[in-house]
């Protein structure tokens, strides 16, 4: 009986682990993808989370219909480099992890503990990243004036807006 339960966890384990592989061998490039076109916004508005630090490029590319000073986009170029940083490396942690995680489910004289320990392990990491791009959001906001925050929410929302009735070459599902 405890060999049929280890083998029907590890069994889901490995199913959850086979699911999760491509979104996670993804996750680098839909944060870079989210980061790098407008295809952020529309998954925001179909449901899904856009990028956090998203809204960052979004002020960067609209600087001037902001009203940034060169000094504002020096320090939010400074906060995405950082921020760029330190998602490359936590994307290279977690791949790291899951690949240590897929090696432990495929041993069959692994401990649940051990396998538990290491999907959490990769879970803080992801919980990490998240922070990481929230981190440089908040900061970005710090660099503006409240009317440039305004400037930048308004010309976000009117761009999610033209998108989603498909102005802008974009399609409401992101073009997925």
């Amino acid at each position: 009986m405890k060999t049929n339960v280890l083998i029907s966890v590890t069994s889901l384990i490995a199913m959850l682990g086979l699911g999760v592989q491509p979104s996670l061998a993804d996750s680098g490039q839909m944060y870079s993808h989210a980061y790098s076109s407008e295809q952020g916004c529309c998954e925001e508005m179909m449901g899904h989370h856009a990028h956090p630090a998203d809204h960052l490029r979004h002020l960067l590319q609209h600087h001037k219909e902001i009203g940034l000073t060169e000094e504002q986009v020096k320090k939010l170029k400074a906060i995405e480099l950082d921020f760029d940083r330190a998602r490359i490396k936590s994307d290279a942690e977690i791949h790291v992890a899951e690949r240590e995680l897929q090696a432990l489910v495929e041993d069959e004289k692994t401990e649940l503990s051990a396998i538990e320990a290491k999907v959490k392990q990769s879970e803080m990491l992801e919980v990490g990243l998240r922070m990481l791009a929230f981190k440089a959001r908040h900061d970005a906001l710090g660099v503006l004036t409240p009317e440039q925050r305004e400037k930048g929410k308004a010309g976000h929302e009117k761009r999610m807006h033209e998108m989603m009735s498909g102005r802008h070459g974009g399609t409401p599902s992101g073009g997925h």
